[in-house]
């Protein structure tokens, strides 16, 4: 029976990781046909038009990766907005896909969704224990109902929707809108922009001292792809690179400099936000499915970033849509 692989958020950071390895790298199985679709061909939003994407193309199996996303500060202003589009969205999706006996569902949560206070490493079995932190609350609540949704179908119906929490994910096609990008993009375009300018400064916003484990795009996409394969568990799994890969966030910028080859000073503001100061996952679960699996090297995954975004950055995702 050949396998019908929609992906919401197709042309996103995640999605366009995941084309890249099942078409350009050609891991795609032969009894699997892989559709990536976007907000421009269908608002999921609106209950009519994801029903209509799923009278088009018939899918056995979902990736859902639609979200409405945005770093910290967009985050701060918009928890009403994160809250209710998130919300409808997911429930788009998921209801759709039971609708059209969709057999797997594998959708994607965040490790800021957890608990603000909380022991470290946080792992999969901690994502209710409490409040999330205040700055994405409308987000996390979001997410976290997601869980919920689909432990709630799977009580019911029997069908396995399940979902994947990656730590902070980074590589071509981010989002490097300054307004709303992550740090990563965030951090590569203000340092491309201080370059061009001749700057012999570069100002880093927060103290640096927060604790962060990021994971390249194309790494992640492997293991989605993995998981969708072969995980058939409702409970959530962590996607993250090992604890001992946690670096600061000065050590990242310094990372970005050199992949730049910026000779200048690094100044850090430490009148901005640093919102969590860790986020510690574990990915003990991970690891003992796929105790193999490599991860690549942040610094040549860095690098290889700065590269497609110095080629790449007249079409890249510069402003807010």
């Amino acid at each position: 029976m050949a396998k019908v692989i929609l992906v919401t958020g197709g042309s996103g950071l995640v999605g366009s990781a995941i084309r890249t390895i099942v078409e350009t790298q050609n891991e795609a199985l032969p009894d699997e046909k892989w559709i990536f679709t976007n907000s421009k061909e269908a608002d999921l939003n609106d209950v009519q038009a994801t029903k209509d994407l799923f009278e088009k193309y018939k899918p056995t199996h979902v990736i859902h990766l639609a979200a409405m996303v945005g770093g910290l500060f967009h985050n701060m202003n918009n928890n009403l907005d994160f809250l209710r589009k998130n919300l409808r969205i997911n429930d788009n999706v998921l209801e759709t896909s039971f609708q059209y006996n969709v057999k797997k569902v594998v959708s994607c949560l965040s490790t800021c969704i957890f608990p603000d206070k909380t022991s470290y490493p946080i792992n999969e079995t901690m994502i209710h224990n409490g409040p999330p932190h205040p700055s994405n609350f409308g987000y996390s609540y979001a997410k976290r109902l997601l869980d919920i949704s689909n432990k709630a179908y799977h009580q019911k119906h029997g069908v396995i929707y399940t979902s994947v929490v990656p730590c902070n994910v980074f590589g071509p096609h981010d989002n490097f809108d300054l307004q709303n990008a992550h740090v990563v993009p965030a951090l590569i375009h203000r340092l491309h922009i201080a370059i061009e300018k001749g700057d012999e400064k570069f100002v880093v916003l927060g103290s640096g001292k927060p604790l962060r484990q990021f994971i390249y795009s194309l790494d992640l996409a492997r293991l989605f792809v993995w998981v969708l394969r072969n995980y058939n568990d409702v409970e959530p799994i962590i996607l993250s690179v090992d604890e001992k890969d946690e670096i600061t966030i000065r050590s990242l910028a310094e990372m970005i400099a050199k992949s730049f080859n910026f000779q200048g000073i690094l100044e850090f503001d430490t009148s901005a936000a640093d919102g969590q100061i860790k986020k510690t996952a574990s990915n003990e679960k991970l690891r003992k499915l796929l105790p193999n699996f490599k991860f690549t090297n942040l610094e040549t995954a860095i690098a290889d970033t700065v590269e497609w975004f110095k080629n790449n950055n007249k079409q890249a995702r510069l402003v807010a849509p």
